[in-house]
């Protein structure tokens, strides 16, 4: 018997006109489209789908990722979404074509390996306008222009902002307004014009249908819309784009009748939490042979509306069938609709095949 691990299929043409619409939606308002790989481990098929939707850049946090994309031949930029550690600066102006830089400290290094490499390298500067993740505060660049003036073989961009990822600061017209101010006080500075305002990611999209973003902002990094049709931070589907981009499979390995509260002295479970159970009497109870371990199981939405999540330990997600419908059997398969977080665990989990039709 051939042995089936869970699986994320991945509807790539589902994807790929998803690229096209968010690429389409933000030509018209003068922006253009970084496509972020990182949510799928820049898996090729995604790659290829926002390169094929129009994306003029691809973007990943992780390095390897990077490289994996370098070796692609996508014929797209690089772009380093996060900060870079001063331990990768070697590899990061290797590989990569722009970073992203909220320290002085990161591009006197990023300086030294271009002299090193006899090349040169792009830099966005990240401006906190609030969520207090990345970026120097609320528009104090003067270091950074005096770093950035000294390096000659690093050029900055542009600049960025961050929204929600971190304290779910949501994006407002006047905090972009705000980017575009600072940009502008740091063109000065630097003595050159900046070809980037990035006004953040898949959250900035909701200003984009309001029209609300304000002249000026010529850039997104989009990832959760294009490869899940949602957005997160204002936990909403996106109207305008698909949502059947992927489905989780896991198998049933248990399938029987038992109470719904557990029997006995209580303490915590495996991961330090005490759980708390209604108790709805006896119930069809299924375990899928999927856990902690691989997903983040809050995030899976069950295709089949009469199956409930009841929790899961590492390696098992406990449902209440009960209500299912039949059908269920050990042995056959049920699928889950993943969230952000979801498909963020579910690609990198060595245990959950990843498949592409």
């Amino acid at each position: 018997m051939t042995v089936q691990a869970p699986r994320l299929v991945v509807d790539i043409k589902a994807v790929e006109e998803n690229a096209a619409r968010v690429v389409q939606k933000c030509a018209l308002a003068g922006i253009t489209v970084s496509g972020v790989t990182k949510g799928m481990c820049a898996l090729p098929e995604i790659a290829s789908a926002l390169v094929s939707g129009g994306c003029t850049e691809l973007a990943d946090s992780r390095m390897k990722n990077i490289s994996a994309l370098r070796r692609m031949g996508t014929g797209l930029p690089l772009l380093l979404l996060r900060v870079p550690m001063l331990s990768e600066l070697p590899l990061v102006a290797a590989e990569a074509d722009c970073t992203l830089v909220s320290e002085p400290e990161a591009v006197r290094a990023l300086q030294r390996e271009c002299e090193f490499l006899v090349n040169s390298h792009e830099v966005i500067v990240m401006i906190d306008l609030g969520d207090l993740r990345e970026g120097i505060w609320m528009g104090q660049t003067e270091e950074m222009a005096r770093v950035l003036a000294q390096s000659h073989r690093i050029r900055c961009r542009g600049v960025g902002v961050n929204f929600g990822c971190y304290g779910g600061t949501l994006p407002t017209t006047s905090k972009l307004d705000q980017l575009i101010s600072i940009g502008k006080e740091l063109e000065r500075e630097l003595g050159y014009p900046l070809e980037t305002f990035s006004g953040g990611a898949t959250s900035s999209l909701l200003l984009l249908e309001q029209n609300a973003v304000p002249k000026g902002i010529n850039n997104l990094r989009i990832g959760e819309a294009i490869l899940l049709g949602s957005d997160a931070t204002s936990m909403r589907a996106i109207p305008w784009l698909r949502r059947d981009t992927m489905r989780l499979e896991a198998e049933i390995v248990e399938l029987k009748r038992k109470p719904s509260v557990p029997v006995g002295p209580a303490g915590a479970d495996a991961f330090g939490n005490i759980p708390e159970f209604e108790d709805r009497g006896e119930r069809l109870r299924a375990i899928a042979a999927i856990g902690r371990q691989d997903v983040r199981i809050e995030g899976l939405t069950p295709e089949n509306s009469g199956i409930i999540i009841l929790g899961g330990s590492s390696d098992h997600m406990i449902l209440d069938v009960e209500e299912a419908g039949g059908g269920l059997a050990v042995g056959s398969t049920v699928a889950f609709f993943p969230d952000y977080g979801a498909m963020l665990a579910l690609s990198t989990s060595p245990y959950v095949s990843l498949e592409v039709v």
